[in-house]
């Protein structure tokens, strides 16, 4: 061979192209259209949320998380302030861990939602974007129904919830529950059997145990490859051990296997859910805590005492105990965690945030080896990444 026919071409995909789902950019390496090296570049979307938390009170960081993953904001704001709680040693009520539990859910079967809309349009079916896309919509209503806001909802709080459950909201979300089978079912119909879905997803993107088990994975993409780890088994937490539900696997680490999976994945969230309602009893949303909780606005027209108390609360924040903790949730994406050091005063020292998406891409290089160009699409698309996840 000439020197001239070994060369290889390296092509920037993205920052700016729609498949690579947000600003990011891989170097590839090409022989053909076969890819010999892979270099994914970050950074884009760096926001410095995480020296940001430590400018900012315990309360006043509710705000970030949801951004940080900004398709499964209920379960980014469960995880942060269910590690304020750990350094706390407080539990939040049952109803309001129930309530949590259910937000929490809804958020994983909306990012799943996403997930497989521009996963499908990746690959031009654009008719299950479409549906995907309108059932997502539902479950934004009845989260603007309970917190007054589609995304960045700010609804949890240390030590349980801003208030209430509306009046309807558990109809409505039985209602949509009823339907979701018949929904899943749909997609599956369109996209299970379907020989291009089949022939672009199997055997495409192979990741081993092994391997994702190296580069720290979890989630989906670490399920895919056979690997039983959920956090909500392993570690369980905010009443997840009181529920019964499955967690799929895959056999072959591939493409199809991590469709397969997600699928799976909402039909237990939708049991979750199920045994959440029927658990969801009366009783109080925040713990009964001078040092964490706010009084009651009945009492603030009587007593000066709880306007006193009000207003440092407010003002001053919550302040902990010195000390570290580390808590982890099982976001849409795999284990998402809150490092958070306390020096006893009402600001945390250091606030590190384990983000599952940004072990999972690390990955890519090994699952898109020899594959083509083409299949780059695929691949990236059945990572799940968010870029707010990756770059923080």
């Amino acid at each position: 061979m000439s020197e001239l026919s070994r060369e290889t071409l390296v092509l920037n995909m993205g920052p700016q192209h729609p498949a690579t789902h947000g600003v990011l950019r891989l170097l590839l390496e090409l022989e053909g259209e076969v890819i010999l090296g892979a270099e994914a570049v970050i950074g884009y979307l760096h926001t410095g949320f995480e020296k940001e938390m430590e400018t900012r009170t315990y309360h006043q960081n509710i705000i970030f998380p949801p951004r940080i993953e900004y398709l499964a904001t209920f379960i980014e704001e469960q995880a942060y302030v269910l590690a304020v709680e750990k350094l706390l040693g407080i539990q939040a009520p049952k109803r309001a861990e129930t309530i949590r539990i259910i937000l929490a859910e809804l958020s994983r079967i909306a990012s799943h939602l996403v997930w497989l809309g521009t996963s499908a349009i990746d690959l031009n079916v654009s008719s299950v974007f479409m549906y995907c896309f309108r059932d997502r919509e539902e479950i934004l209503d009845m989260f603007e129904m309970v917190s007054g806001q589609r995304m960045m909802h700010g609804y949890f709080r240390i030590g349980g919830l801003q208030w209430d459950l509306p009046a309807g909201f558990t109809e409505r979300v039985q209602k949509f529950l009823d339907d979701l089978p018949r929904r899943l079912d749909e997609y599956e119909t369109l996209l299970t059997d379907n020989l291009i879905w089949r022939q672009r997803t199997e055997g495409v993107g192979l990741l081993s145990a092994e391997d994702a088990l190296g580069y720290g994975c979890t989630g989906p993409l670490l399920r895919g490859s056979g690997v039983n780890y959920d956090v909500r088994k392993a570690f369980p937490y905010g009443g997840y051990d009181e529920y019964a539900f499955d967690v799929p696997l895959g056999e072959h680490g591939d493409s199809f296997d991590r469709y397969k999976i997600r699928l799976e994945e909402m039909r237990q969230s939708r049991r979750i859910i199920l045994q959440a309602v029927d658990r969801l009893t009366d009783g109080p949303i925040m713990v009964d805590d001078r040092k964490v909780a706010l009084p009651p606005r009945r009492e603030l027209v009587r007593s000066m005492e709880a306007v006193i108390h009000q207003f440092k609360l407010v003002s001053e924040g919550i302040q902990p105990p010195a000390g570290e903790i580390y808590a982890a949730v099982e976001s849409p994406r795999g284990e998402k965690g809150y490092y958070i050091v306390s020096d006893g005063s009402n600001r945390p020292v250091r606030v590190r945030v384990r983000a599952p998406s940004f072990n999972n891409l690390q990955a890519l290089p090994v699952m898109i080896y020899h594959e083509t160009i083409a299949d780059a699409v695929v691949i990236i698309a059945s990572i799940d990444i968010v870029l707010g996840d990756v770059d923080r």
